[in-house]
């Protein structure tokens, strides 16, 4: 078995021959000889187990030997990381890590906390495809074969049958199919229409919805549970209104507003004076949409609501532009960096 003093020997010859032409042979090289998990650390960790008397001899050989090594590194480092000209950059990768690790998208903000709210009470998150039949997001939910929103330049079909999905309740339909009840889920994510793209509008955006379906289900349930999302997302003093809507899916339908978070209620440019902002669509379940999931209305009954992402982001941020959730544009990003909820 080798002496500590011919493992140092050796190792001290490996270091004296280890060539180094370029960058690759620089890095090996401060693997093998530098880093802290090199054979050199190693060697340190064996003086527990050198005799007393000898101690002092091996820790001044190592000593010498983790000296010559770094010598060697900065060395060779310094000549390939000079420039050859005061045009020219070098990148240093052995320079620590910056201590910028970016900053959450404030969608990404939002929808956690969305969901956050939604869970403490009991709903399941539930996923879907952003391509999806024309059954699942028009048929199954309602949609007459008319509908205004079956049209081609409201909806990107993607062949006769197939489309990209204009909402979130399509993901609904497909976990109603599965006829475990009761169910209550909410499904957030990425929807496409054709919108012309403006400080208020886009053609790519996200949603939340979210579904209860159970035997005893009411309108009263319905309300309680929005009026306990818009105190959780956006204080607890915050009212809200329901007013009568149509939806193809839901019946009765209604529309959900909030007091302006701008003027609290008073009247300004953002709600266009009326105190009230708009935040979503919601009612009950129809009873039609329940057969096409193959659920009897007489024994089930269900509530949905719905709202868009960016809508929640804008108001709670005072962002009056959506495009710039898609633009990547750091300066406005970076400014989320330490908001959480």
């Amino acid at each position: 078995m080798m002496s500590i003093y011919s493992k140092i020997q050796a190792l001290s010859k490996s270091v004296e021959d280890f060539n180094i032409k370029n960058k690759e042979d620089l890095e090996s090289f401060r693997l093998q000889y530098v880093s802290r998990k090199g054979p050199l650390m190693t060697l340190f960790a064996c003086m527990k187990t050198v005799a007393v008397a000898e101690k002092k001899k091996v820790g001044a050989l190592l000593n010498t030997l983790k000296s010559s090594a770094q010598k060697k590194f900065s060395e060779a480092k310094n000549i390939l990381y000079t420039p050859s000209s005061p045009h020219e950059v070098i990148a240093d990768y052995t320079l620590p890590v910056a201590d910028d690790l970016g900053a959450c998208h404030p969608l990404s903000i939002i929808t956690e906390k969305m969901v956050q709210v939604l869970q403490n009470i009991g709903f399941n998150l539930a996923e879907g495809p952003e391509i999806d039949t024309d059954w699942y997001n028009f048929t199954a939910l309602n949609f007459p074969p008319q509908h205004p929103a079956r049209d081609m330049q409201d909806t990107f079909f993607l062949s006769k049958d197939f489309l990209l999905r204009t909402h979130t309740s399509s993901v609904q339909i497909r976990m109603m199919e599965k006829n475990q009840l009761p169910l209550r889920i909410i499904t957030p994510g990425r929807v496409f229409r054709k919108e012309a793209i403006s400080a208020r509008t886009h053609c790519m955006f996200h949603q939340m919805e979210a579904l209860y379906v159970a035997k005893e289900v009411n309108f009263l349930q319905l309300k309680a549970t929005l009026l306990y999302f818009v105190q959780n997302m956006f204080g607890s003093q915050t009212k809200m209104r329901l007013r009568p809507s149509y939806f193809p899916f839901t019946e009765p339908s209604a529309e959900l507003d909030i007091a302006c978070q701008v003027c609290l209620g008073k009247g300004c440019a953002l709600c266009k004076n009326t105190g009230w902002v708009e935040i979503g669509g919601a009612g009950l379940v129809d009873p039609q949409v329940l057969l096409h999931c193959k659920i009897d209305p007489q024994k089930y009954r269900g509530f949905a609501f719905g709202m868009g992402i960016e809508r929640i982001a804008m108001l709670l941020y005072r962002i009056d532009d959506i495009r710039l959730f898609t633009e990547n544009d750091l300066q406005f990003l970076k400014q989320f960096k330490h908001v959480s909820f």
